[in-house]
Formats: structure tokens, sequence, C-alpha cells
């Protein structure tokens, strides 16, 4: 039998209009949810507003400096008009912080915000990303015209020009002069026999605070060695990391009396065995008075010298024995004349640039100009470089005769390791530049009572 064909009208008849109307399982849960999940949500932020507890707010995790601050959004986003800003402003980060301007003539100065980027979690905001730095150098521009150093700099393993102490025709402009090769020559004549210079006999950073293997027996300690007053300031610089102590990054400074005393001595006459002072030679020359006018008062018969020996007109004939007796002042000028003779045409001339001017006795000693730092407008730490031998870097070293040779190594040297990548040392700008200028830092007056930090009263 066929079944009969239902039209539409007859279908839309057999549909329940009244069904949301009567009780269901699935439509009771979906009325709880609807009520209880908002409910749950604004006790949940009610509960936080109790607490007065911001991290719900935050936007992820702040860096380890500013940790305590995790649960005050209120230091950093300073509120504007009764509500939070969107971004934390320059003022905010300078009740802390006095964040000196890169250069004076600087055509633009980005937020703090854009280069040091918090909620990325416990990172230093001190690594700053290379985007930073680029924003700029990749096409410098300053308010005074022309641009000192390069216009386009985007990566130091790309196109970052070559260090300019070591650009030709740049040179070490050191008036001393010495000779790298000659003191890195094996079975060298020493104080006590032969020897063998190291690196490290004359290089090494200032806060070893050891004694100098050929110096006076001084520790390179500027206040004055183990006095009560400096211990305790060298003990706090010996704990200070690599990263902030000054006195590990940079080498000490090259003095007579730490690095040449022991095999370069200053003596100056038979009668005494210690040396003449490195000093002025206004200070030399008052020492060598004063120790003559003291060692002849005891010693006259020295006084009595030969004459000088005339012209003979009878070459068979002897001589009498002729002497001359001198005055103490006369013998004290004698022989201090004849002192400075050898000190300073023999010498002290072997290191020293000496010019003599008329009239004058004592002579004009050049300025050493040893240049204490060379990389003025980047930083380098030797400590972090010490697991790898000097002439690694400083490859010139063993064959430099010359006092002018720059013995820094070049980009390459550094980009062998620097290169970037995962496998490879830090490469950042930040690892070498600094942008702001902490030399024109002010002092900050610290304003924050403890009541506004963490979740303590």
């Amino acid at each position: 039998m066929a079944r009969a064909k239902l039209t539409t009208k007859k279908l839309a008849q057999r549909i329940d209009l009244e069904y949301f109307k009567r009780p269901h399982p699935f439509r009771r849960m979906r009325f709880i949810l609807s009520v209880s999940a908002p409910l749950a949500a604004l006790l949940w932020l009610g509960w936080y507003a109790l607490l007065r507890d911001n991290q719900v707010y935050s936007g992820g995790r702040v860096s380890t400096a500013h940790a305590v601050l995790s649960t005050r959004c209120d230091v950093c986003h300073v509120k504007q008009a009764g509500q939070f800003s969107a971004k934390a402003t320059d003022r905010s980060c300078e009740t802390c912080h006095d964040g000196p301007i890169h250069h004076a003539n600087q055509a633009f100065t980005p937020n703090c915000s854009s280069c040091h980027q918090e909620h990325q979690g416990r990172v230093r905001l001190a690594a700053t990303r290379d985007v930073s730095c680029i924003q700029c150098h990749a096409h410098l521009h300053s308010t005074g015209g022309a641009t000192r150093f390069s216009e386009r700099i985007t990566s130091f393993d790309g196109d970052h020009p070559e260090f300019a102490a070591v650009r030709s025709p740049n040179s070490d402009p050191s008036t001393i002069k010495f000779n790298h090769a000659v003191h890195l020559k094996h079975n060298l004549r020493g104080p006590n026999g032969l020897v063998e210079l190291d690196c490290q006999d004359c290089h090494r950073p200032a806060a070893l605070n050891a004694n100098w293997k050929y110096g006076i027996g001084a520790a390179d300690d500027p206040r004055g060695g183990d006095s009560l007053v400096s211990r305790p300031r060298v003990e706090f610089e010996k704990s200070l990391p690599p990263s902030m102590d000054y006195k590990r990054a940079y080498m000490s400074r090259i003095a007579y009396d730490k690095h040449c005393v022991a095999c370069h001595t200053l003596q100056f006459d038979s009668h005494f065995p210690e040396s003449a002072p490195h000093d002025t030679p206004e200070i030399v020359h008052a020492y060598l008075v004063e120790k003559f006018q003291d060692y002849i008062p005891n010693h006259t018969s020295e006084l009595r010298i030969p004459a000088p020996v005339p012209e003979r007109d009878l070459p068979q004939k002897p001589l009498p024995a002729a002497f001359v007796l001198l005055t103490q002042q006369q013998w004290v000028a004698r022989r201090v004349a004849e002192s400075e003779e050898l000190l300073w045409r023999k010498t002290c001339a072997q290191c020293h640039a000496l010019r003599f001017a008329q009239n004058s006795q004592l002579p004009i000693v050049a300025p050493t100009n040893i240049t204490s730092r060379w990389f003025k407008h980047a930083e380098f730490n030797h400590d972090s470089h010490k697991f790898l031998t000097c002439t690694e870097c400083h490859t010139r070293a063993k064959t430099s005769q010359e006092t002018s040779d720059v013995l820094l190594p070049g980009i390459q040297n550094c980009q062998k390791c620097h290169r970037g990548g995962s496998a490879s040392a830090e490469s950042r700008c930040f690892e070498c530049h600094k942008y702001h200028d902490w030399e024109q830092a002010k002092e900050v007056k610290g304003g924050f009572p403890l009541s506004r930090l963490g979740r303590g009263d």
C-alpha cells in the first residue's frame, strides 16, 4: 500500500512550538553556567581587589630587577585621568633611574619602554635588541650635520666598520721607546740571571692587587696598599662581578716602578748602590746633589784629584805627579755633572724622548702619552676573555719592534667568536656599546616607601 505524502504544512504542525517552556537538563545546565561563570569572574576580580594585587592584569612576568614591583602596576603605569595609561611613561622610569641621553646632537630620542621592554619574562633589560639601535644607526642623522662615524651599521658581523684604533694610518702616540720583540726573546738577562718574560709579567688587570714580578713589590692599589682605611674598599671591589668592576676589565697602566725597575736600574755612580729616583729632572738633580753633599764630608780624601796632564815638550822626561785639591762644593758639582751626563745621555734616553733647551743643564722630558683606553666608544672586558692566550688576539706582539705599532686585534679577530647565532658569543650592540652616557648621570633621590613595594605593609 502506497505511503501518504506529507506536505510542508503537515510537517510544520508536527513541531512542538512550546518545547522551551518545559524543563530540560541541558537547558538547566546552560542557565547555571551563564550565571555562575560571570559571577565567579566577578568574585575572582573582587578577591584580587581586596588583596590589592594587580598581577591579574599583568601582560606577563617582569624582569628580575623589577620583580618586587610585579604586583604594583601603578608604580610604572601612572594613573592619568583616573585610569592607568597604556604604556609606562618616561616619567615613571626616571623616578628611579636617571638615563642621560646618548648624544647631545641626536636627532631622535626613543622612549624608555621602546628599548627596555618589560613583561618579557626574567630577562636582563640592558640586553636590548639590535632593532633598538638600528632604528637610528641604519641611516644615522644628527642635528649637527655630518656624522663623525659610520652612517650605516646594522649588525656586528655584517656591515660594522673596522675599529678606529687599528685603521691605517693610526699609530701608537706613546713617546716611550719600547720593543716587544726584544722583551719576548728567550734567555734575556734579568736581575737574577736569565729570564723569559710573559705577557702577564707586564699586562694584567689592576684588581689582582698582587706584587709585580719585576717591580719593587708594590701591589697595584691606588689607595695605598694594605692600610686599614683602604682594606674594606679593596675587599669590596674583589667581590664585584667583572661586568661592574672596571679594574678587572682593563689592564693596569704601565709604570716604571712596577714593570721595569728590576732590570732597568738608574745607577748613576759607583759610590752608591741605590738608583736615582724615576722622577722629573729637577727632582733627580736635587737628589744627586743631596747624595754627594752627604757623602763628601766623611770622605775628604777624594777632594784630591789628579791634575790635567799638560803637553810634554820632552817625551823622554817623566812628569812629576800633579794633583788638584777641590773644595767640597766643586767636587759635588763635578760628580753631579758626570752622573747627569750618564743618566740623560744614556740611561734615560734609552726609553724617553729628551730635549735640551738652550742654556739649560736639565732636559725636557716629552710626555709619555701612554694610552690607557683604546676603545673610547666601546667597552671591553679582559676578565671575560682570560681563557684565551694573549697572542691569540694580540698576534703581532712577538714581532713588533716599533713603539708606534698598534697591537690591538681587528674586527675580524673578534668576529671569529662574536658572529651571531646560538653557537657563538653574544654579538648584539649592547655587548660593547652603551646608549646612556653615565658620566652625565645625576643622583636620583629615592621616594618609594616599602608599602608601595611587593605585598608587605
